[in-house]
This record gives C-alpha cells, sequence and structure tokens, in this order.
C-alpha cells in the first residue's frame, strides 16, 4: 500500500462513511412505510459519498475505482433532477 497522507485516509473514511449512510436512511425509511421506499436523503447521501470517494479514488490514482464514482455521479445528480423536476410541475 502507497503511503497516503492522514488526512486523505480520512476523507475516504468520511466519504465511505456517507455512502453507507444511505443504505441505513432508506432501511429505515422502508421499514417506517412498511414497503420499499427510496427517499430523497438516499440520493444526497449518495451524491455526498460519492464525490467524496471519487476524490480519494483520484489521490490514489485507481481508475477502477474512478470509474465507479465516476458514473454513478450521474445517476444520482439525474434523480435529484427528476425529483426536482416532478415538484416543479405539481406546483
Amino acid at each position: 500500500m502507497q503511503d497516503i497522507p492522514t488526512s486523505w485516509l480520512v476523507l475516504g473514511l468520511i466519504g465511505q462513511a456517507l455512502f453507507s449512510m444511505r443504505f441505513i436512511i432508506q432501511w429505515i425509511y422502508s421499514e417506517k412505510h412498511k414497503k420499499s421506499i427510496i427517499p430523497h436523503a438516499f440520493w444526497y447521501f449518495s451524491l455526498a459519498g460519492g464525490l467524496t470517494l471519487l476524490s480519494y479514488a483520484i489521490l490514489r490514482q485507481d481508475p477502477v475505482f474512478i470509474i465507479g464514482q465516476g458514473m454513478g455521479l450521474f445517476v444520482y445528480v439525474r434523480n435529484l433532477m427528476l425529483i426536482r423536476n416532478e415538484h416543479t410541475n405539481k406546483i
């Protein structure tokens, strides 16, 4: 393993924690409603965690990790755009 500055290691761990929180939020929300639901917070945590992990992947120069996180960001942003458009059209 290459030497990773502690600050970047902490950033990677924060990104992973943000990314993992989306599953916990989705699980709690679905249990509360007794059906599988993806709340808006899932997409915000996905975006925050994905951006943070992408930064970490770029530092590590890991092309697999970079492509994986980079592609996911498009999905997260698109879902947030669809949610925003849905609310805009209701007004």
